[in-house]
């Protein structure tokens, strides 16, 4: 039912309860149990996938609240070896009778409270798909102000200025800004879901790269492009913050250089599935490589090596990935460290 244990693990408490406010807008589930495992706190994203809310929620136990009682050995075996225990495709139960399937990450913290992750794996269709929490749509309206002013500046700099590169850097920040206000406006018109169209990787390495060479100590960039890739079906805004999460994960980890290299695969296997063929990405950097102590928890929320790092960019790299039916994997060594993006390419042309 469970993966191999990962390495023990100390958690800060007080870490965990600065990041709370920011997990809100993560669409993984996120719950803190205490030592008797009953719910503390819950993100929107777990009460969405429940169809409850905090309310009615807190105090309940684990069983009952994932309505799965094979979960609660798992969950007390995390706490008693302070281990963090991986249960993949297991089998959950929400309100109106809906099964799904789902991986849950059990993190013990060193207060003796529980983390649980719960990312979706599949569920029964809904016709008009889960509903967004008032507090992310609390975001997404917030964020829109300082967007229109951005641009606005942006556009002032963009027709006074004479210098042709300057334009240029301005012209990148409309399109940045208008890509984050067609995000917000997603999730103010309740559609969280990605929208699927033909997506040019290449295309999209390239606005990375211009993002990347635009900043005051630009990178080195090494592209390996293979010509012959055709388009994946994705949702292009959500894939470019993938990728600019990846990029910014190897600057913000000491890397002096990046390498972006797209290649064809076949026979991928992901899970339980096989991809036929895949788009293969890979972000190869130089930089010291992924510290031991997060190896087996890296893509999980909060992780990070850095004492300032959040430890959601690639949390929600990850969770992008899986949203297009693909996966995220890394290797790593000092010198040397390569995230590898696989997408499903029979989506397109099948």
């Amino acid at each position: 039912m469970h993966a191999p244990d990962s390495p023990k693990i100390d958690v800060l408490t007080d870490q965990l309860m600065l990041e709370l406010p920011k997990l809100d807008a993560l669409v993984t589930g996120l719950a803190v149990l205490d030592a008797q495992l009953r719910l503390e706190w819950m993100n929107p994203a777990l009460g969405e996938m429940l169809d409850t809310g905090p309310r009615t929620a807190i105090g309940q136990t684990l069983e009952s609240l994932l309505r799965e009682p094979s979960l609660t050995a798992p969950a007390q075996r995390a706490l008693s070896e302070r281990r963090v225990l991986q249960l993949r495709a297991i089998k959950l139960h929400s309100g109106h009778d809906r099964e799904w399937l789902a991986d849950l990450a059990l993190q013990p913290l060193a207060d003796g409270r529980l983390v649980v992750e719960v990312h979706v794996l599949a569920a029964e269709p809904v016709a008009s798909g889960m509903p967004l929490s008032a507090s992310l749509r609390g975001f997404a309206h917030e964020v829109k102000n300082p967007l229109a002013g951005l641009r606005g500046a942006a556009q002032l700099l963009q027709r006074r200025v004479g210098d042709e590169d300057l334009k240029a850097l301005a012209g990148m920040v409309i399109v940045e800004a208008d890509r984050l206000t067609a995000l917000a406006n997603r999730l103010l018109h309740h559609d969280g879901a990605p929208r699927l169209g033909p997506v040019n990787i290449h295309e999209r390495l390239e606005q990375l790269s211009d993002l990347l060479q635009a900043e005051p100590s630009p990178i080195r960039l090494r592209h390996d492009y293979d010509p012959s890739l055709p388009d994946v079906l994705g949702d292009a805004d959500r894939l470019q913050q993938l990728l600019l999460n990846l990029a910014r994960n190897a600057i913000e980890a000491g890397a002096l250089s990046l390498t972006l290299r797209t290649r064809v695969e076949h026979g991928v296997r992901l899970g339980e599935r096989v991809l036929r063929t895949a788009l293969r990405f890979d972000a190869i950097d130089d930089g010291p490589g992924v510290p031991a102590a997060l190896r087996s928890t890296l893509f999980e929320p909060l992780v990070s090596g850095r004492a300032d790092g959040s430890g959601l960019g690639l949390a929600l790299a990850r969770e992008i990935a899986r949203d297009h039916g693909g996966e995220l994997r890394y290797t790593s060594r000092p010198g040397e460290t390569t995230f590898t993006l696989y997408l499903p390419l029979e989506r397109v042309h099948d």
